[in-house]
Order: structure tokens, then sequence, then C-alpha cells
């Protein structure tokens, strides 16, 4: 088990009934692997919170550690999937891989550097 604890931010809406389902598998998730940090940030009421992200697919997921992205888009509403994810990405801060992510446009990592490094 990993020593990391990620900060793991869900960017959704209220109106969007898949985000309206993923709550409980959002809080089904802290459950399951504690040790980390969540938020659940709707993107209408804290627009202020998420600055220039542009979220295209709900939900979307950012998992970062000491304000680095490791991984910033969207997710399937399952919760082995969320867990898998996890898991990998604090497997892969321990093995001593610290780079952002990469494939994202230069205005969103940015954006998500931004919103990381303000949790």
């Amino acid at each position: 088990m990993s020593s990391t604890n990620l900060d793991v931010v869900c960017l959704c809406a209220q109106w969007c009934g898949t985000c309206r389902e993923y709550q409980d598998t959002f809080a089904q998730l802290q459950v399951a692997l504690p040790g980390h940090r969540y938020r659940w940030i709707d993107i209408e009421d804290e627009a202020d919170a998420i600055g220039d992200i542009d979220v295209e697919t709900f939900p979307t997921l950012m998992v970062a550690h000491e304000g680095v992205v490791l991984f910033a888009g969207p997710v399937l509403p399952r919760l082995t999937d969320a867990q898998r994810l996890l898991e990998a990405q604090a497997a892969r801060w321990d093995s001593g891989n610290h780079r952002p992510i990469s494939g994202l446009p230069d205005d969103q990592f940015l954006a998500y550097t931004e919103l990381a490094r303000g949790l």
C-alpha cells in the first residue's frame, strides 16, 4: 500500500445526471481509500475555484500530489476504475516518477496546475 496522499478532485455539475450518480461512487471511494484528500467541486457553484479549466465530459477527476497534476480527465462512474486510478498514481509517485501529466493543451495544463497548487 502506498504512503502517498493524493488530492482527488471531482469536477461535476448538479444538472448532470451522471455526476449525481457518481456522488455515491465518490463517497465509496473515500471509504475504500481514506488516506487521500477528496474534494467535490460543482463547476457552476464554484467557478472561481476551477479558474480556466474547461470541463467537456462529466465526471472529470483531477489527481495531484504536492501541486503536481498526475491525472486530469473524464472517468467512468465505476468504483473499481477510480480505485485503480488512485492506486496507480500513488504507486507512480512512490516509484520516483514525479512528472506531471502530459497531453493536455498548454492552457488546460496551467489551469489544472493552478487548481492543484491551490488545494
